[in-house]
């Protein structure tokens, strides 16, 4: 039986950095916020901003802790560098720490309404589900579907604003949310085909992930310019315009950035510039139907 070495104070504190995966949420905090300033635009509460924005926050800690709680076999053989096969964490500190972030967030969105601590509740059994299992199977890209509308919904009803044409981030968001799934599987498509998960990506293989990850984008660009043109949901042309310009030259940069599906280093700036776009198109859409 191996025996653990003890660790430092400050092995410690970087386990713990890494089990956040603070890239990823980093990008999740962006859009919360980008969406929550919306919301609240032009009346800035900023205690009701900072808890709409630090509870998503815990959330997505939470759900990042519990994933590499529930990885730890796999990553002992496919990435030793995670915090947990390196013993800077050890498997129930990660666990404890997930359901810890769980709390923070319940106490973070009391002061807040129902509606956000349902439409959040929502959100976060739709992440743990995709940790516990899901995401080893096709329904992978469901689970992304439905949770990615309900970021830019959460912002909203967070700050007790609702717009007529909320509805349509539903669809818009689905056709992001599988998208963004694709893209974040990219990197692990190999080890995930190696331990059996039918993820969607598996499913489909590199090269037609890459190829639909970029469609879906695309069209999601092309529904909101569809409801722009006939006045479904109405929305200012001069912000709407470079918005979609803007993501039509992502999306090039995208073919660019990773010509060759068995590049394997592209493939996290792929997902990084995929986030990215899919943040500044829906909150592109929403500055103009707000303004």
């Amino acid at each position: 039986m191996e025996i653990s070495q003890k660790r430092r104070l400050s092995e410690i504190f970087l386990g713990f950095f890494l089990l956040s995966h603070p890239a990823p949420v980093l990008l999740h905090i962006i859009g919360v916020t980008v969406f929550t300033l919306l919301a609240a635009w032009p009346h800035f509460i900023w205690s009701t901003i900072f808890l709409v924005i630090a509870a998503h926050a815990a959330m997505q800690v939470s759900i990042a802790m519990i994933n590499d709680y529930c990885d730890r076999q796999l990553d002992a053989v496919g990435k030793p560098q995670k915090p947990i096969p390196r013993n800077l964490v050890y498997p129930h500190e990660a666990l404890l720490g997930g359901l810890v972030m769980m709390g923070v967030m319940v106490l973070l969105l009391l002061p807040l309404n129902r509606l956000a601590l349902l439409v959040s509740l929502a959100y976060l059994a739709l992440g743990q589900g995709y940790n516990l299992g899901l995401k080893r199977t096709p329904l992978s890209g469901i689970v992304f579907a439905l949770a990615m509308p309900l970021i830019p919904l959460y912002a909203f009803v967070g700050m007790g604003r609702m717009l007529p044409g909320l509805f349509w981030l539903v669809p818009v968001g689905v056709l992001l949310g599988v998208a963004l799934n694709l893209a974040n599987a990219l990197p692990d498509i190999e080890e995930d085909a190696a331990g059996d998960a039918r993820t969607l990506a598996v499913v489909l293989g590199a090269k037609r992930s890459l190829l639909l990850c970029r469609l879906l984008i695309m069209a999601g660009a092309v529904l909101i310019g569809i409801l722009a043109v006939s006045r479904v949901v109405p929305v200012r042309g001069w912000v709407l315009i470079p918005t979609l310009l803007v993501t039509a030259l992502a999306v090039a940069t995208l073919f660019l950035v990773l010509r060759d599906e068995r590049a394997m280093r592209g493939r996290k700036l792929h997902f990084y510039i995929s986030a990215l776009t899919c943040i500044v198109l829906a909150a592109g859409w929403l500055i103009g139907v707000i303004v």
